[in-house]
């Protein structure tokens, strides 16, 4: 490929925005990509190996298969490329411009990651473009207009309290359906089907929308779209009553310690007494205390009395006669049993008294602490020889690895265990019956971040190359799937080695989560995306799910059970996103481009 001798000279701006876009995709990874998974490792749901693997999955399948095919190079038309195509035009200054946007976009991103700010990587990129429009001149969209920055600074307060509306209406339903009824593990698995189908069917109706390569609403057509959400809900109501019903009565109900997550799809077959299963898992515990941190502790209603009577034994059902450890966690009575209540109704009803008399006669025994990467894979090797390969295997493990095996949940911080104390905690079987659809929703708002931002990346590099490439001032181009395949990779790829500081950031520092909580903040939060986009305000993933976050927090009716703190410091990583980043951009943009060869 012959390159046109105007932009020839210029391959070096090239390669340092195609560094520079290596680590704005990768930090794109690690700050925005925790948004969507940070709920579900904090309520337990998932761990962090395993989202790791998920968002590099959802990550490239949402950039490549649902990414924008036609990358704008000016985001949101922030700024006017009329300046660059003055006279004969200038093709290496647009080229230095936009290389300085990536190289401010990606120091601003890697700054605010590493000190856990969670930031919005498309005002990062704004305040990038905006930098370099003062630099070079090029005129900025300061009026309130689509796309324009007073719409980006009004979307700080926009965002987080419409979120924070939807995800407590959504959170508020489910506390007074279930959570809050005389017998919630009964309501749970009669309405659990009907959550499925709904969260399904909201959505599928996010991604049709929010694909960049989708039709508007309009031209989709209000038939299509009211189609898809019937044919999803009921679809997916009768896959949850054929497969998933049958797998929580045998986990639930019939106590079914063997049971794992694969095993759904023998569905009625899991109805039948002791069924035969492939794989079976081991272990005593049926279900998981998701109110407990990595040292065994369980804050969660230690400072409400009201929330300790949610801690009885739960109402049998069906012969059921399980029982409920003091931490929470539900065991087989043929198991153990240690640290059970007992059956006997006169001694588990002395405990239940002496529970409500003192809330800490009920906390767990704490376990060992888990062991962090550099104890885990440096500690046992590191006194050898750098001859011997179990040393070398073992820095390669913490390089690999390191990114994924740490703890974020626990915190060693007394403000926070105040914090969590005062959070009501409900019935662990029915937070158990939501995990599957926080996963889900998890999973879509990963995906669509993955469609949608993966251009703040793209952008600035596609306008270089495609400028360097045909030798003019290019303003829109054609994005080939080799750019969208690389930078899908560096999305799920910076979660798995930097992810982690935005894990805890976004985790139980803000409240106490729990997997109904953390349903209710990612399906809130992807509401109010998708009804941003349809009146074309610019909003942001990171600031709705921090705004959810709060409005889940605030359904405990008690202020103390938010982290303001934590909150203000958020706040303040946004506000800072614009002038940070555009100041960044904007000294190596006038710098360069007054520089002699200029």
């Amino acid at each position: 490929m012959a390159i046109p001798a105007i932009t020839a000279r210029y391959d070096w701006i090239l390669a340092i925005t195609s560094i520079a876009f290596v680590f704005s995709a990768f930090g794109n990874g690690a700050n925005d990509v925790a948004n969507s998974y940070a709920t579900s490792v904090a309520a337990r749901t998932l761990t962090m190996p395993q989202v790791g693997f998920l968002s590099v999955c959802t990550e490239f399948a949402g950039a490549v298969g649902l990414g924008a095919r036609v990358t704008s190079t000016i985001k949101n038309g922030i700024i006017s490329i009329d300046r660059f195509r003055e006279g004969n035009g200038h093709p290496g200054a647009l080229m230095l411009a936009m290389g300085c946007a990536e190289v401010g976009s990606a120091t601003w991103l890697m700054l605010a990651t590493g000190w856990g700010w969670p930031v919005s990587t498309t005002q990062t990129v704004v305040g990038a473009l905006i930098g370099v429009g003062f630099a070079s001149g090029a005129s900025i969209k300061w009026r309130w207009e689509s796309g324009s920055v007073s719409q980006v600074a009004a979307s700080w307060a926009i965002a987080p309290l419409v979120a924070a509306g939807f995800s407590a209406l959504i959170f508020g339903t489910l506390k007074y359906s279930v959570l809050e009824r005389r017998d919630p593990f009964k309501w749970a698995m009669l309405l659990i089907p009907f959550y499925f189908a709904a969260t399904g069917a909201i959505l599928a109706l996010f991604i049709v929308i929010e694909a960049p390569t989708a039709p508007s609403l309009e031209e989709f057509g209000a038939g299509k779209a009211a189609g898809i959400i019937i044919g999803v809900f009921f679809g997916c109501l009768i896959v949850c009553y054929v497969f998933f019903v049958p797998f929580f009565k045998r986990k639930l109900i019939h106590k079914d310690t063997r049971l794992r997550i694969w095993h759904v799809i023998l569905g009625p077959m899991l109805l039948k007494d002791n069924p035969p299963l492939f794989f079976p898992g081991k272990g005593d515990e049926y279900v998981t205390n998701y109110y407990e941190d990595a040292y065994g502790e369980v804050r969660a209603g230690g400072g409400d009395q009201d929330t300790l009577r949610h801690r009885q034994p739960p109402a049998r059902h069906e012969g059921d006669e399980i029982t409920a450890s003091p931490s929470g966690s539900l065991k087989d009575r043929s198991s153990d049993g240690n640290g059970a209540l007992p059956s006997d109704p006169e001694k588990a009803a002395e405990l239940e008294k002496r529970a409500l008399e003192d809330p800490t006669a009920v906390a767990p025994l704490k376990r060992p602490r888990k062991s962090e990467p550099y104890e885990r894979f440096i500690g046992p090797v590191q006194h050898l020889s750098w001859a011997n390969p179990q040393k070398w295997w073992g820095y390669f493990k913490f390089g690999l690895l390191q990114g994924v095996t740490r703890d974020v949940i626990t915190h060693d911080s007394e403000l926070l265990r105040n914090i969590h104390a005062r959070a009501k905690r409900y019935d662990v079987r029915v937070e158990h019956l939501w995990t599957y659809c926080q996963v889900i929703s998890a999973m879509m708002m990963s995906i669509a971040h993955g469609s949608n931002d993966v251009a703040n990346a793209v952008g600035p590099w596609a306008a270089v190359y495609e400028t360097y490439r045909l030798g003019e001032v290019n303003t829109s181009s054609p994005t080939p799937i080799w750019f969208l395949v690389i930078a899908g990779l560096l999305l799920g790829l910076g979660f798995w080695f930097y992810g982690y500081h935005i894990m805890r950031a976004l985790g139980n520092k803000i409240t106490q989560m729990s997997p109904t909580r953390g349903f209710s903040i990612e399906l809130g939060a992807a509401v109010t995306v998708l009804l941003a986009s349809r009146l074309a305000l610019p909003v942001s993933t990171t600031q709705c799910l921090t705004g959810a976050s709060m409005g889940v927090a605030l359904m405990n009716y008690d202020l103390g059970a938010v982290n303001w703190r934590q909150l203000a410091f958020i706040f303040i990583g946004w506000v800072l996103t614009l002038p940070s980043a555009g100041l960044i951009a904007g000294l190596l943009c006038v710098t360069a481009l007054n520089a002699p060869h200029f």
